[in-house]
């Protein structure tokens, strides 16, 4: 970590020229939030609301001006880039854009469907947008343009990946594969294509009449033998059968019955190639269905596994480590139905992999002021997770600080701030100490605004950690950056991440792009935090 240096130069981007107003809040501004994390407005809450044409009014504005084919690019684009932080805002855009009644808007929207629908629920939840955009739009839903999208969207899979996908999510918002196949009288465009659509639509015992005595290639073969395990788990009661075409097989959780995850055997089955994310969520499961047994080789996997490149190549982000690990110590589920011992080397190899996972993040290249509320009111637990408030904050400001060159840590509280030191070799529980050495006492976000200006530091992002997302000063955070970026000239941008916020709000969503407040916290308020840095929405 760097402290920030006071030459703008090198940030000309910026850079707040004579009569620009780069923090203009723009229809395309406000269409953009909205694909990210499905709201028009600068918050962003880890609680997801059901999408209505109420909350995309610039949607509908921008194609009112007819500009619906830049509409269809951007959401592509962000689709391609990976930068929404939640995927039915796009389908819904999408959706809408399929439904106008501009031709071209219409056919792009077609075009784009198979960047933007990754997987069967993605193509579910878009067709269900659409039904439900009908009445407004004056439109039909299954014309020849939808037919012709969803039959190449089912020719343009991988066959294996198809049999996987249709196999694993069958039905999803009212609509099933045998549904959408004899809605769009999909033609299949080869062989394997269609045995999966046979199979959709007539099922295992017709394809194995149809398929019997038929010199099949090398593909048909390949998908018939998967399809036939497939059928023989659902039909099966032996534990040993069952795991035995897991691994044969590499079956997922979701192609299992509910009663074969009952069974040790089944579970270590899956284990063997489970996905490193799912793995991280059913760690407290198996311990309590003594899947991971203390001190056994299950539990000796499984700690190599977190530890291992694995948990690298899966690009995991520190945070998400953080968030599994403090769900395993606290020993139950959500609910409080499952309930476990934690294991202590699960717990040691969980917080190895989180410093490993630090090599995940990829910087945003801005200068950033991470300043942290210790005040008495940071001692909550993050809104939906396990996680501390204090060890939440302590942890972003950490990830920041090893990860972004140009980084200034601060703890502030009742007119005190104070500058931290982070260095590399500090764990969590050091930062975190670091981080209260000054007397805690009420919030005033407008703090570390202030004490930047004071010093001419240049920042080009302020990141503040407080409980809920509000403020005691005397001075308005809204108006104090405003006045930095005339001081300084630069644009520089607000994220208030209130961690146990319903909705609370300092900044100015309505008029000002460069403020943004965070309601909880979770992965993808990292991701809207970065878009944000980026210029991206």
């Amino acid at each position: 970590m760097e402290p920030l240096g006071q030459d703008a130069n090198d940030h000309g981007q910026n850079s707040v020229g004579d009569g620009v107003h780069p923090w203009e809040v723009t229809d395309m501004t406000r269409l953009r939030r909205f694909i990210c994390y499905g709201s028009e407005m600068a918050i962003y809450d880890t609680k997801e609301h059901r999408l209505g044409m109420e909350s995309a009014l610039a949607l509908l504005s921008l194609l009112q001006e007819g500009r619906g084919c830049e509409v269809v690019e951007e959401v592509k684009r962000l689709a391609l880039e990976g930068r929404p932080v939640r995927t039915n805002p796009s389908l819904f855009a999408l959706a809408v854009c399929s439904q106008h009644l501009d031709l071209n808007t219409r056919r792009g929207a077609f075009r784009a469907l198979s960047d933007v629908c990754r997987a069967p629920e993605h193509l579910f939840t878009f067709i269900q947008y659409k039904k439900e955009a009908k009445e407004r739009m004056r439109c039909g839903i299954w014309g020849r343009a939808l037919r012709k999208a969803v039959s190449d969207w089912y020719n343009k899979q991988d066959a294996m990946g198809l049999a996987l996908a249709v196999t694993k999510c069958k039905t999803r918002e009212g609509w099933s594969h045998q549904d959408l196949l004899r809605l769009s009288h999909a033609k299949p465009a080869n062989e394997a294509i269609v045995l999966i659509s046979k199979y959709i639509m007539k099922g295992w015992k017709e394809v194995q009449g149809a398929y019997a005595d038929k010199e099949n290639s090398e593909e048909v073969i390949k998908v018939l033998s998967y399809l036939e395990a497939v059928e023989k788990v659902k039909h099966s009661a032996d534990e040993m059968e069952v795991s035995h075409l897991i691994e044969e097989h590499s079956l997922e959780r979701e192609q299992l019955l509910t009663d074969h995850l009952k069974s040790k055997a089944v579970w270590k089955a899956l284990l063997k190639e489970m996905p490193m994310e799912s793995m991280l969520r059913t760690l407290g499961k198996m311990t309590a269905d003594q899947v991971l047994e203390p001190g056994s080789s299950d539990v000796a996997e499984v700690c190599e596994r977190i530890q291992s490149e694995a948990a690298l190549k899966a690009k995991l982000h520190p945070f998400s480590v953080l968030t599994a690990s403090e769900n395993y110590k606290r020993g139950q589920g959500n609910r409080g139905k499952v309930k476990w011992e934690p294991d202590v080397d699960i717990i040691k190899a969980l917080d190895s992999a989180f410093y490993k996972c630090f090599t995940n993040v990829e910087p945003a290249g801005k200068r950033f002021m991470v300043a942290v509320d210790i005040s008495t009111s940071l001692s909550s637990v993050v809104k939906g997770t396990a996680v501390s408030t204090a060890v939440a904050a302590a942890a972003m400001a950490m990830i920041f600080a090893r990860t972004e060159a140009e980084t200034q840590v601060m703890a502030y509280s009742e007119g005190a701030i104070v500058p931290c030191t982070i260095t590399e070799g500090m764990s969590l529980r050091q930062v975190a100490t670091e981080l209260v050495k000054i007397p805690s006492g009420y919030t005033d976000c407008a703090l570390p605004i202030l004490w930047a200006s004071e010093k001419t530091i240049t920042v080009d992002m302020f990141i503040i950690f407080t409980n809920t997302a509000c403020w005691h000063g005397e001075a308005n955070p809204a108006e104090c950056l405003r006045m930095y970026r005339h001081k300084m000239g630069i644009f520089s941008k607000l994220m208030v991440c209130g961690l146990t916020s319903n909705g609370l709000s300092i900044a100015d969503p309505a008029e000002d792009r460069g403020m943004l407040d965070l309601c909880g916290f979770d992965l993808g308020a990292i991701e809207v935090i970065r878009n944000l840095a980026l210029d991206l929405i």
